[in-house]
């Protein structure tokens, strides 16, 4: 029995774009859109609607970034799969995507028949994201680093710096607490702590603002 066509909701806010990702995936037997959307908003709204397999979002829309909507969306659809879809390379979009929980990163010069495959790939609950690009963009946050003079990051005690930076490594409570020999509930109250200091409010935003405000010995502030 033949799978059913992977279900894909296009978001960006060109609608030129958009246009040309759809004829592209009209044109396969094994992919539907099921969807459009040009904002952030919308593209919450359609996911709900449809509730696709896979999003195809452009990392910058004209209400906000793909990335808070792709947030959304796996918070609400843990099962749809997102596709970042951009015009340029960026370790900090990267990095934000993957915390915010994009299964991968393409970009918008790619070949036609490449973003097909990415789509089917990530369709298939496999990541699209090169291991040796990921690490190098963790890397940041882990070995050799300091943090900028930072308002928010200042109000962080040592101990907070260390749990933020596991954190964005994307570790759990349970295994934070393993390595800091801390009881899993009190890791829990660090990282409540943590959110609060930083005026964010989920835990990808805090190792997202630890990534833009991170620099690498000797780089000048």
């Amino acid at each position: 029995m033949a799978n059913p066509p992977l279900r894909v909701l296009l978001v960006d806010d060109h609608e030129v774009v958009r246009s040309g990702i759809k004829a592209l995936l009209q044109a396969t037997d094994d992919i539907v859109v099921t969807g459009e959307a040009s904002t952030v908003r919308e593209a919450i709204d359609e996911a709900d609607r449809t509730r696709p397999d896979v999003v195809v979002m452009d990392v910058r829309l004209a209400d906000g970034s793909g990335i808070e909507a792709t947030r959304e969306i796996r918070a609400k659809h843990p099962k749809t799969a997102v596709v970042m879809l951009t015009s340029f390379a960026d370790d900090e979009a990267l990095f934000a995507s993957i915390m915010a929980g994009a299964s991968g990163y393409v970009l918008k010069q790619v070949k036609g028949g490449e973003l097909v495959r990415a789509i089917r790939t990530v369709g298939r609950g496999e990541s699209l994201l090169d291991p040796a690009v990921t690490t190098a963009v963790l890397e940041r946050l882990r070995k050799g680093k300091h943090l900028l003079k930072d308002e928010k990051l200042a109000r962080l005690s040592p101990q907070e710096e260390r749990i933020l930076a596991l954190v964005a490594d994307g570790k759990t409570n349970r295994e934070i607490g393993e390595e800091l020999n801390l009881a899993e509930k009190t890791v829990k109250n660090y990282v409540s702590s943590i959110l609060s200091k930083l005026e964010v409010a989920r835990r990808a935003e805090a190792a997202a603002y630890l990534a833009r405000h991170t620099t690498t010995p000797g780089a000048q502030p």
